[in-house]
């Protein structure tokens, strides 16, 4: 089956398989909202970005593999409501932004910021600090080389669009600024992008609108 990243809550996962990297998509919550799974397939070592909700249905995706991390994206309670029993049962260390942590239900066991790195077993992942959804939103950058360039975005972008900024024109130019500096500046059109909810898209397929975001001011 090829990925095409269209999850439905109840629904099965949806799964890319790249040489170093798997990549579980599925959707959770009376929100909508993506987790994602990542493995490293050399070592089996797991990594999920947004225990958003259900821990049930994460825990079975997970199963009784090993995960090391748990990364929330931004501070939202509709992003980490399954945190503290997918925590409590996977022993996985929390991670997050620390303008971020103090919002979440659990302790953080690492801070990130801009620049930092995360690994899952012998892949790693680059943080991008992306200000103005939350003071301490992050994404995450995969670049799997010739597999090519995988962007998890949380809340901070969609296809059509940042994220909320609830019409803060401040908080808009700093999360669109962000997006273009440290996003659509940087990589390639062929960037995956996966949103915290609904459909996944690229940067190519969103560039030309760049123009008409900044315009409308959301």
């Amino acid at each position: 089956m090829t990925y095409t990243g269209d999850v439905q809550v109840g629904g099965p996962a949806d799964v890319r398989e790249l040489p170093a990297l798997t990549i579980c998509k599925l959707a959770v919550g009376p929100y909508d909202n993506n987790a994602y799974l990542l493995r490293c397939t050399q070592t089996g070592d797991g990594l999920l970005i947004d225990a958003a909700a259900d821990s049930d249905r994460l825990l079975a995706l997970i199963a009784d593999r090993p995960i090391s991390s748990i990364v929330t994206t931004h501070q939202h309670g509709d992003h980490w409501q399954a945190l503290e029993q997918v925590t409590k049962v996977t022993g996985a260390q929390v991670i997050a932004h620390p303008l971020d942590a103090p919002a979440l239900p659990v302790p953080v066991d690492r801070t990130v910021d801009h620049g930092d790195t995360i690994t899952v077993g012998a892949a790693t992942l680059e943080v991008i600090h992306l200000r103005g959804h939350t003071p301490g939103s992050i994404a995450l950058l995969y670049d799997g080389g010739t597999a090519g360039t995988h962007l998890f975005t949380g809340d901070s972008l969609f296809p059509g669009g940042v994220g909320n900024t609830w019409k803060d024109p401040q908080r808009f130019n700093q999360l669109y600024d962000d997006v273009v500096e440290r996003v659509f500046n940087r990589l390639p059109d062929e960037t995956w992008v996966y949103p915290g909810h609904g459909n996944d898209t690229t940067l190519g397929a969103e560039r030309p609108a760049l123009p008409d975001w900044k315009a409308r001011g959301w």
